[in-house]
């Protein structure tokens, strides 16, 4: 259910709303917009009458809101959210661009993708310090000391930082070094740990599982705003399918779709959506193309040397260049890129 306030409604009107929703044992979320405020009930089991809330002063309709994600919803907010993440915003006309190795895997390495990434023009540095693998055997991360290193590069570079949290145990500390926190495929179905984040308020960066549907996509993403953080920015990043030339299928049908379904940022991770470094830069033409916010890519010095994912790593040579032919695209699909 939404209800939706005059425009010159008083902050007593709408309190008023608030605890009315209280009263009836819902949560009410305060939402505003452009031109009015909305306040979003949710809690509810059964259908409520509008005329509960109808009879209130300040207010001018009920909307009743059918899908299951409902927070993150268009219905519940027609106007895009733009989520700022340290001053770099997601979801406006300009276009952000994150960039960097799936891992730290030193001091110089993560120091040395993290300049040739901010000279291109990213402004937020990606790189793994806890590594949820496939296999236990695999490369695992440096864990703090990672963090440590991504901590240095970033004030040495200006870039803000993007780390995956890997589990609840791991998540304040994770939170601490990071400027956007980011949920891996694997943990979007781990509603324990969206939970915790939205109780934190920190923005986020939920990644879409390669098995989930758009609609469970956009479930995980209302755990997390359903707590009170609205701050979520989505990532599409490939399905698995029967093909197997491919790491995975790069769904872009998702970007206009969720743009039409939801108010929340989306951007594409082409490196994870195809696994393979050539693919990379068209498929990031083509993200940006069907109206994605931004982009994520994997960056290496020496890909060849990578601990985690080398193949899709673009080397400084390829990344500038995709850079340049970005820039190139931008003023045609009316954005920008800095």
């Amino acid at each position: 259910m939404l209800i939706m306030m005059r425009l010159d409604a008083t902050r007593q009107e709408i309190e008023n709303v608030k605890g009315k929703v209280s009263q009836f044992g819902f949560t009410a979320h305060e939402i505003p917009g452009v031109q009015r405020v909305a306040i979003g009930v949710t809690g509810n089991k059964a259908k409520v009458s509008p005329d509960n809330f109808l009879v209130l002063p300040g207010v001018v309709d009920v909307v009743s809101v059918s899908k299951p994600f409902k927070l993150v919803g268009r219905d519940f907010k027609p106007e895009n959210t733009i989520v700022d993440v340290g001053g770099v915003l997601f979801g406006g006309k300009e276009l952000q661009v994150i960039a960097g190795p799936c891992s730290v895997e030193s001091k110089e390495q993560i120091l040395d993708v993290a300049e040739v990434v901010r000279n291109s023009g990213a402004k937020l540095l990606r790189g793994g310090a806890f590594k949820p693998r496939s296999s236990p055997y695999a490369f695992q991360g440096l864990k703090l000391e990672g963090l440590e290193f991504l901590k240095r590069a970033a004030e040495k570079t200006g870039l803000k930082i993007v780390t995956e949290v890997k589990d609840t145990e791991t998540l304040s500390v994770v939170a601490e070094y990071s400027d956007l926190l980011q949920i891996g495929a694997r943990n979007m179905y781990n509603f324990s740990l969206l939970e915790k984040i939205g109780e934190m308020r920190k923005p986020v960066l939920l990644k879409r599982g390669f098995s989930s549907t758009i609609e469970e996509l956009l479930m995980a993403a209302e755990y997390i705003v359903s707590k009170g953080n609205y701050n979520v920015i989505l990532c599409e990043r490939g399905i698995r399918t029967f093909e197997t030339y491919t790491r995975n299928t790069l769904d872009l049908n998702a970007i206009p779709l969720i743009k039409k379904l939801s108010h929340l940022p989306i951007i594409v991770d082409p490196s994870h959506g195809t696994g393979a470094w050539d693919l990379v830069p068209p498929m990031a033409q083509a993200s940006l193309a069907a109206g994605a916010d931004g982009v994520m890519i994997e960056v290496h010095t020496h890909p060849e040397q990578a601990l985690s994912d080398g193949y899709q790593s673009l080397s400084p040579e390829t990344y500038t260049e995709m850079m340049k032919q970005l820039r190139k695209l931008a003023p045609v699909i009316q954005r920008s890129l800095s």
